[in-house]
């Protein structure tokens, strides 16, 4: 399978993901655009309209998708013959690329630069509410009804620990610049000088904990990161500090997190992830006066989502210009992708 661009004749394109996903990513104004560049040859398909009548898929170059992409297996690109290039508008293509896909080599982009941004932004949020004990102090001012002062570490002088270094840690790292912090990091794969690059130190895992004021985690959910953050880690941090997971739920071994908050009622959780996710209707994340539990909101909703069909449309004019693709990824990658 070929996967040279299309140089000359207009293209021929179906999108083919969940129609809120289509209502989202490509909202009106990206549509136009890309129907400037593509021939869309049919309405947009769910991944079960496709099943249902997989001819549309004959003609088609390429494919624009989202959340709710097929899995791209024998059956689906068989029907195919003309595909050369998928335009994921999301992050991870782990649930839906298989073996056959791989075999192929049709090349596939994901807008996961996109998503990262605003899950960097809801974590910057949440760094600079946990240096100022923002959250312990709510609750004590709702449940003693009067003001009182815990110890703050503040935006000044403080520690902020990130917990590894793909997209989204080096987005928070570098949005930290601006404020008078020191940034601590633990990455596997990143030297001290490509740390001392970004601005950061990079520590041992166990060092991040007993350091910071804010623990950040940004690990991707791979085999060798499963229970990776454990309970002893949690129990190291300082007296009032905060730890954040946008990243995944299982990545942290949850039930010593729950005993550690159980037992240090100073310490502050903002959890937007759990495993499994939503936690189990008895799960004391619901009950723990010192967890603020969101329903993964961090990355991209309502119009952010606008950003990652935008990422898409910058790539498929490269695509068409013949240009490097700055955004897609190959099988070693998306193996290690969140």
């Amino acid at each position: 399978m070929s996967n040279i661009p299309i140089i000359g004749n207009r293209p021929k394109g179906l999108y083919l993901l969940s129609s809120q996903s289509y209502q989202t990513i490509y909202a009106a104004p990206e549509r136009q655009r890309i129907a400037e560049l593509v021939d869309i040859i049919e309405p947009p398909q769910t991944a079960e309209t496709i099943r249902q009548n997989l001819a549309l898929l004959h003609d088609a170059d390429m494919i624009f998708s989202g959340w709710g992409c097929p899995q791209l297996d024998k059956e689906l690109l068989d029907a195919a013959p003309n595909l050369k290039i998928i335009f994921y508008g999301a992050g991870s293509i782990r649930a839906f690329t298989t073996e056959e896909f791989w075999a192929r080599g049709i090349t596939i982009c994901s807008a996961w630069g996109a998503n990262a941004v605003p899950v960097s932004e809801y974590t910057l949020a949440a760094i600079l509410f946990g240096l100022k004990s923002v959250w312990q102090h709510a609750a004590l001012v709702r449940r003693e009804r009067t003001f009182r002062r815990l110890p703050v570490a503040g935006a000044y002088g403080s520690t902020v620990g990130l917990v590894s270094l793909g997209m989204i840690g080096r987005l928070v790292a570098a949005r930290l610049r601006t404020f008078d912090v020191h940034v601590i990091a633990y990455d596997p794969y990143v030297s001290a000088e490509e740390g001392a690059g970004l601005g950061v130190e990079m520590v041992s895992l166990g060092e991040v904990f007993h350091r910071a004021d804010v623990v950040s985690i940004h690990t991707p959910w791979l085999p060798e990161t499963v229970g990776l953050i454990t309970g002893n880690h949690i129990a190291t941090m300082k007296p009032y500090s905060t730890f954040i997971n946008t990243a995944r739920g299982a990545v942290i071994r949850e039930d010593e997190l729950i005993a550690v908050l159980s037992r240090r009622p100073d310490l502050w959780a903002v959890l937007d992830v759990t495993y499994p996710e939503p936690p189990a209707p008895d799960s004391p994340l619901y009950t723990l006066p010192n967890v603020l539990l969101t329903p993964h909101i961090a990355g991209s909703l309502g119009d952010e989502c606008r950003r990652q069909g935008r990422y898409m449309i910058e790539e498929l004019e490269r695509y068409l210009a013949g240009q490097p693709l700055r955004w897609a990824v190959t099988k070693e990658r998306a193996a290690i992708m969140a």
